[in-house]
């Protein structure tokens, strides 16, 4: 497995993963409307992890603002996990954050999902006494 800067050519295996890791997200964060609002960012913090055969194992998004950076969209291949690619990918985009003179990355969890909550927490983030609030344009 190697990670590299999200390329066309991963389209169909990105949609693939999403599908299979996000099947309840609303429809602005599948990826034929995500992918294109992050590439117009021209950030260099879209990345995937791919197989040996250049198949999509996995991805992570970041953000950066000069204030804080975010992850987004981090998601392995269900067949795949506990291999480390998740703890790869989190940690490639954070060190690609911090070499853009980030000092803090946030992400959100849904409050129910135990498990992803616990694997970020295995990687140093702790939970916060935050109400994440949102709105829709």
């Amino acid at each position: 497995m190697k990670i590299v800067l999200y390329q066309p050519a991963h389209f169909a295996g990105v949609q693939a993963l999403w599908e299979a890791c996000f099947a309840d997200d609303p429809p602005r964060n599948r990826a034929a409307t995500a992918i294109p609002a992050k590439l117009a960012q021209d950030d260099g913090l879209f990345f995937v992890a791919e197989g040996a055969g250049g198949e999509v194992q996995g991805t992570a998004m970041a953000g950066y603002d000069g204030h804080r950076g975010w992850l987004y969209s981090v998601a392995v291949d269900p067949r795949l996990r506990q291999q480390g690619t998740g703890r790869a990918l989190v940690e490639h985009a954070c060190s690609q954050l911090a070499a853009r003179g980030c000092h803090k990355v946030n992400l959100q969890v849904r409050e129910d999902n135990e498990q992803v909550a616990a694997f970020y927490e295995q990687l140093g983030f702790v939970r916060e006494p935050r109400i994440s609030l949102g709105r829709v344009l």
